[in-house]
């Protein structure tokens, strides 16, 4: 976890103050030496080249000495009374974030302590209570933590459903108000993807870990943003229902899909871009279903089905173009399904037609070519 983002702590803070009598004695020193380059300056700038040591101090000079002499002190007053206050105001800041540490430590206490209840209802409500932390954290470090929490919920076990029989009528309804619970955190994790990164209530740059997950039904990510951080789907079942990453932007950082299974539903990058960094496929097993890559865009970076096995289902890149890049299927096993290429623009990304076996075109590229289930 990349610590450079992360906000400093209260103790770091605090390190970064010089002690007080340290800044005194230099800020001192300082004006001393500016008032004597001043009046040195001015010596210099009349052409004053000697002083007669023999002349008399009449009262109106010993006057004019004594106001240059307060007003000396009193600008070097005026810089320590600076120097003061700067310390108060960056010991009054580091206090106010202790304060909102201490009580968003409290929130979060209780928010986990409803998570972690036996109802769902509870549960639901310690969802948006660590959601609303989440916004408000008064650094990047507590974010992060509510944002790991929502993820390992993701990742406990459940049980499975046990259908519509009436004799297990109860744990179903268990089953679906857990599912509501889980359905809701993704749509969370979504909604805060969408804010634009800085704003208030955007989770972007956030590491997000949703390693094992099951996601079944519909989930929207549209238009959703993972740049920056790593964004980790590693092994998660993506089955029923749509899960939707239309217009949804993967640029830096690291986005992970190793190993996860797309089963059944319809999973959708229609309209996506992908651009710097790196989107791995690697592993993973597209079956009995359909994954599209429609009219997305991918420039830059390096999109990896290194491993991938695609079989039985539709994988589908019409309309895909295409500006430079990396893609690297070159491992990937194709049997049993269809995967298509019409319609795509653009200079091949390279390794690309390792697969197709193909001599790279210079400009428009695989039009109207299918990739047949290969035994």
């Amino acid at each position: 976890m990349a610590t450079s983002r992360r906000s400093r702590s209260p103790n770091e803070r605090e390190l970064q103050l010089s002690r007080i009598g340290r800044a005194l004695t230099l800020t001192f020193a300082a004006a001393v030496l500016v008032a004597g380059g001043v009046f040195y300056g001015l010596v210099v700038l009349l052409d004053f080249q000697e002083i007669d040591s023999t002349a008399k101090l009449d009262a109106k000079t010993l006057f004019d000495l004594v106001k240059l002499s307060f007003g000396v002190v009193a600008g070097a007053g005026a810089l320590v009374a600076l120097v003061v206050a700067y310390r108060r105001q960056r010991v009054d800041e580091v206090g106010a974030h202790r304060e909102a540490t201490r009580l968003h430590t409290e929130r979060f206490t209780q928010a986990v302590e409803q998570l972690g209840s036996d109802s769902p209802a509870v549960q639901l409500g310690g969802v948006h209570a660590l959601a609303g932390l989440a916004d408000d954290a008064p650094d990047d470090n507590l974010r992060q933590t509510c944002v790991d929490v929502l993820c390992a919920y993701l990742q406990l076990p459940f049980t499975a459903d046990p259908g519509e029989d009436p004799a297990h009528e109860q744990e179903h309804h268990r089953y679906l108000a857990l599912r509501k619970v889980r359905h809701t955190i993704l749509r969370l994790i979504g909604d805060h993807y969408r804010r634009p990164k800085g704003s208030n209530r955007s989770w972007q740059g956030c590491d997000l870990d949703l390693t094992g997950v099951t996601i079944d039904g519909n989930i929207d990510f549209d238009g959703a943003t993972f740049s920056g951080g790593r964004v980790s789907f590693d092994g998660a079942t993506f089955s029923d229902g749509i899960v939707y990453f239309g217009d949804a932007t993967f640029s830096g950082g690291w986005v992970y899909f190793g190993s996860a299974t797309f089963s059944g539903g319809i999973v959708s990058f229609d309209g996506a871009t992908f651009s710097g960094g790196w989107v791995s496929f690697g592993s993973a097993t597209f079956s009995d279903g359909r994954v599209s890559f429609g009219s997305a865009t991918f420039s830059g970076g390096r999109l990896s089905f290194d491993g991938a096995t695609f079989s039985d289902g539709t994988v589908s890149f019409i309309g895909i173009a295409f500006s430079g890049g990396r893609m690297s299927p070159s491992s990937a096993m194709f049997s049993g399904g269809t995967v298509s290429f019409s319609d795509a623009t653009g200079p091949a990304p390279e390794g690309l037609l390792d697969v197709i076996g193909t001599p790279t075109p210079q400009e428009v590229v695989l039009p109207d070519i299918w990739l047949p289930a290969n035994p």
